[in-house]
């Protein structure tokens, strides 16, 4: 009897384990579009005097700021020799490899011949 009641136990676990799964599943964020009530962004909160003062344009920093047309000449240059250098590593990789590979077929070769 103890064996039945062993497994009648091991059946009652997967059956609650599945509905578990199926639980959560089905409570998918995925699924809908209203399943968080909430938004993600959270509340609008009206900023205050002292946080409008601090977003406020300076004109004592006027000439540091950079301008944007150089900056982004500078980032796409960083861009092109950051994948100039990869390109480069790439290349020296593969000749290494290729190297030797060719290395170890004259090896085998050579080796093979002198016997």
């Amino acid at each position: 009897m103890e064996p039945d009641l062993k497994r009648g136990t091991r059946m009652a676990f997967l059956l609650n384990r599945t509905s578990i799964a199926s639980h959560f599943r089905s409570r998918s964020p995925l699924k809908s579009e209203d399943a968080l009530p909430s938004s993600r962004r959270g509340f609008h909160i009206e900023l205050g005097p002292r946080e409008k003062a601090l977003l406020a344009e300076d004109p004592a920093l006027k000439r540091f700021k950079s301008h944007k047309k150089t900056v982004r000449g500078l980032k796409r240059v960083g861009d092109v020799l950051t994948i100039v250098v990869v390109a480069g590593c790439c290349y020296e990789i593969f000749v290494k490899a290729v190297m030797r590979e060719e290395a170890r077929r004259q090896a085998t070769a050579a080796s093979g011949g002198a016997q």
